[in-house]
């Protein structure tokens, strides 16, 4: 048999993560170095390989309830290879360090158990659509891979030139930044996006690290309707369209 496809291999390397193609992931596992992927998303794997859901303790279960952030996740176990993706997303591989990272946990497909995870508050006057009230916050030493919608941009941010991102197209950023929410609205127009130019909310960073956008916002186009009632339709509360949009969906 011939065809273009075989073209398509396995990629042959010794590390452990590695992005197959710009869509797919592949995990190596040596029997001693489980890795936490999020469920579901295997789509292959050689070897002999256990899955098994990840436990959660009871603080949480108690947050993801309470913020709607935390990862549902599986277990990877074994000696083998594992291949992961999700509704052919764009796979990154980012190695977590001392300075940590906090990242929306729908932008999560794989990490390193050995990491550490902490459901955050993010300061903000309003519960928006997008990156909201509450964040996921990484800590350790170890590999992370994220998922964005097209290919993103990291944006540098040092102690002279702090950097403001749309809410809706933030996926990640260095922990050691401070944060600030704010709305591109005057005071008597909080509820709509910005007049008719279908601008926000914004984060704005400050210190010394990165901010990583994706070329896609969580929100559906201003006049959608989305939801219930107004809120919904601008992305207010808690009937915004987070979990609602048909586009950027990772269930």
């Amino acid at each position: 048999m011939q065809s273009p496809l075989f073209s398509h291999a396995e990629q042959q390397s010794q590390e452990r993560y590695v992005v197959q193609n710009p869509q797919l992931l592949r995990v190596a596992l040596t029997g001693h170095d489980d890795v936490l992927a999020r469920k579901g998303a295997m789509v292959a794997y050689q070897g002999l390989i256990d899955f098994d859901g990840e436990y959660e303790s009871r603080n949480q279960r108690n947050a993801r309830a309470r913020t709607g952030e935390g990862l549902d996740l599986m277990r990877c176990s074994g000696q083998g290879t594992v291949y992961f993706a999700n509704l052919a997303q764009y796979v990154h591989v980012v190695d977590v360090d001392q300075d940590g990272m906090t990242v929306d946990s729908a932008y999560v497909l794989a990490l390193d158990s050995t990491l550490n995870t902490e459901v955050i508050a993010v300061d903000s006057q309003y519960g928006i659509s997008g990156s909201g009230k509450y964040q996921l916050n990484i800590s350790g030493r170890g590999k992370v891979a994220l998922m964005t919608s097209g290919q993103p941009l990291m944006m540098q941010v040092t102690p002279d030139k702090y950097v403001n991102v749309d809410a809706d197209a933030i996926v990640a950023w260095s922990s050691s930044l401070r944060v600030q929410m704010q709305a591109q609205t005057h005071s008597t127009g909080v509820w709509r996006r910005r007049g008719s130019t279908g601008e926000g909310w914004e984060l704005s960073f400050l210190g010394q690290g990165f901010a990583l956008v994706q070329p896609s916002e969580v929100l559906p186009p201003q006049h959608s309707q989305v939801g219930q009632g107004a809120r919904a339709q601008f992305g207010m509360g808690q009937h915004g369209s987070h979990s609602q949009n048909q586009s950027n969906v990772w269930n």
